[in-house]
């Protein structure tokens, strides 16, 4: 006897992901009884279910005609695992989804969530785009404080080497500042962008401002809340929101609630005295001089997020989140989210939503966000009291895997992954990247030239040859960030061809002389292919793998009875599409009628046309 089971299959689940609390789902095996050598049999099969965290329960199912069956209604959201178990061996997890038959299962998947969870539709189908703002675009220049070190070489190699005390002070200045961003909303617009995150922008010591020194003021480096207000305000008559970065887990040791350095004259900062209103935000070891810290970073002095003063501060009617919605801002993309502790998130989503239901969430997870253990605690980021979305590092990973590797199996099995595992409005709003400031530029990933120091990484830079190789590389990746479930974001300066290693080379400034015209326009070709001419099927359309071989990878995104399909071709080998009429390829305007054969190294965007 054979069998069949995957979760993608409508005929084996019969709802696809992940459900919603006081769902029935129907889970059918399919068996072929075959009488063939070596083949099982079984009378009996029991659908195994295990609650997060829980003792398993078994429960029967029923024989079929084509095999067995059980229906189930989840009351209760969280995490399952489930298999099943035959008289003598077990259904689980197999490759690509598939059950496979073995002693040892790995098991499947159900995210259970709130009946009531829904995300922002305005996010679904746009495109983002990421401003690291010191280095986008400047536009005068604004007085610099004490400490920090203001560079004219607009371009520059960023300070990347220690001090006499092994500190890298990230105290060096380009410039870039809000009125830089507002003169390059035009610019963003051509481009398609509908979603702009900030990096953050609120005071601190360092260039990359992660050191929060007061979270009620813009620094003064990028201008004032006046100007911020402009950028929020002419952004939307392009259609464009802004998002912030919201740091809550630690502030700057130079902040005005830290204050180790008395920067901050008009008040008693917890380093300065326990009698400090903020001692009780912080975690002394040993006061004041030993204190924990975000990984050990004694810059980064770590918030005690229990602390009620600290949770009014944010989340309070005249707390930071509310403060900066009531700016006109679109929500927040949460630093280190797997270090905000659960009861945390959901206050900060509850603080979010009451100011405007319409806001979004976004949160820095690294991994499967549906069943990411942090700090030995599973994280409940997608059942609806936490997280609207989230970053799609594991995307990201697949995509260059497959690009760099001609290999489709990390990109095909990660696809599924997040299909199985992710809400449906969860999947349609992922922060789809390629890059980002905490990881090297996707040219210089897809260029393979290796360094071994940031000396080395300051100064190498692909060769003519090399980087030509590289931006046709870029163009497949960014096809498939374009058209794959999820909101594609664009890091500054990827779309022009920017090189950079890991941090700080990956955060150096955009360079508005020279851009590659030809990556533009293939940025701008997406854009326009996703935000104008199907809109609703890459806001919201269903996902199905239609043709997949080691190289080459043929998907369909469809919605109101309107289909995509995208082909890509990682190899030499020659492909062929058959199909009834006409259809049209969107990124060259070829129209193919009954066949289409794609040669080697190629890819494209196709749909019927009348």
């Amino acid at each position: 006897m054979k069998v069949y089971f995957n979760p993608l299959d409508k005929a084996c689940k019969s709802q696809i992901g992940a459900i919603a609390r006081k769902s029935e789902v129907t889970f059918n095996i399919f068996c072929d009884i075959s009488g063939e050598a070596g083949d099982f049999s079984a009378d009996s099969c029991q659908f195994v279910l295990c609650p997060d965290g829980s003792a398993p329960v078994c429960y029967p199912m029923h024989k079929t005609k084509f095999g067995w069956s059980v229906n189930l209604k989840f009351n209760q959201i969280g995490l399952y695992f489930y298999h099943f178990r035959f008289d003598q061996i077990a259904l689980g997890r197999g490759r690509l989804r598939e059950g496979v038959l073995t002693n040892s299962p790995e098991n499947f998947q159900i995210t259970v969530f709130d009946e009531r969870f829904t995300t922002p539709q305005w996010m679904k189908g746009g495109i983002m785009y990421q401003i690291f703002p010191d280095r986008f675009n400047k536009s005068g220049d604004y007085p610099i404080a004490d400490g920090k070190v203001f560079r004219q070489d607009w371009g520059g190699i960023p300070r990347y080497q220690p001090n006499e005390y092994g500190k890298v002070l990230n105290n060096d200045f380009f410039g870039g500042n809000l009125n830089g961003i507002r003169e390059k909303l035009d610019y963003l617009k051509s481009l398609n962008v509908t979603v702009i995150y900030l990096n953050p922008i609120f005071e601190a010591y360092s260039n990359h401002r992660y050191d929060t020194g007061d979270y009620m003021k813009i620094d003064s480096l990028l201008g004032t809340t006046e100007d911020f207000d402009r950028l929020v305000q002419d952004a939307a008559e392009r259609g464009i929101r802004i998002i912030l970065d919201g740091v809550f887990n630690h502030t700057g040791d130079n902040s005005r609630y830290f204050n180790k350095y008395g920067t901050y004259k008009d008040v008693l900062g917890a380093h300065q005295s326990q009698e400090s209103p903020y001692y009780d935000w912080y975690h002394f070891y040993n006061f004041p001089d030993s204190y924990e810290s975000w990984w050990g970073i004694d810059t980064l002095p770590s918030v005690n997020e229990a602390s009620p003063s600290y949770q009014e501060f944010i989340f309070g009617e005249n707390g930071v989140l509310k403060h900066w919605l009531r700016h006109g801002i679109g929500g927040y993309r949460l630093d280190v989210a797997d270090e905000l502790p659960d009861f945390f998130l959901q206050k900060l989503r509850t603080a979010v939503k009451e100011e405007n239901s319409d806001a979004l969430i976004i949160g820095e997870v690294w991994e499967d966000a549906s069943n990411k253990i942090a700090y030995s605690q599973r994280r409940k980021y997608l059942q609806g009291y936490e997280l609207d979305s989230a970053m799609n590092y594991p995307l990201k990973d697949a995509i260059i895997s497959y690009v760099t590797s001609a290999n489709t199996t990390q990109l095909r099995e990660t696809i599924f992954a997040l299909i199985d595992h992710y809400p449906k409005q969860v999947l349609d709003s992922l922060m789809n990247i390629l890059g980002t400031h905490d990881t090297p530029r996707i040219l210089t990933v897809m260029g393979r030239k290796i360094c071994s120091n940031k000396d080395e990484m300051a100064v190498t830079r692909l060769s003519t040859e090399e980087k030509r190789a590289a931006l046709e590389k870029v163009k497949m990746a960014a096809l498939l960030q374009f058209t794959l479930p999820g909101v594609p974001c664009i890091y500054y300066g990827d779309e022009t061809g920017m090189e950079g290693y890991i941090d700080p080379f990956c955060r150096r400034c955009f360079d508005w002389k020279n851009v590659d015209e030809n990556l533009g326009t293939h940025y701008r070709k997406l854009g326009e292919i996703r935000e104008k001419i199907f809109p609703d099927i890459f806001r919201e359309g269903e996902y199905r793998e239609v043709f997949a071989d080691q190289f080459c990878i043929v998907y369909e995104r469809k919605s109101k009875g309107r289909s995509v399909y995208v082909y890509v071709n990682n190899s030499t080998n020659e492909y062929t599409i058959h199909f009834k009429g006409k259809f049209k390829e969107y990124l060259s305007g070829t129209v193919y009628e009954n066949r289409l054969q794609f040669n080697g190294y190629s890819y494209g965007i196709l749909a019927r046309i009348k």
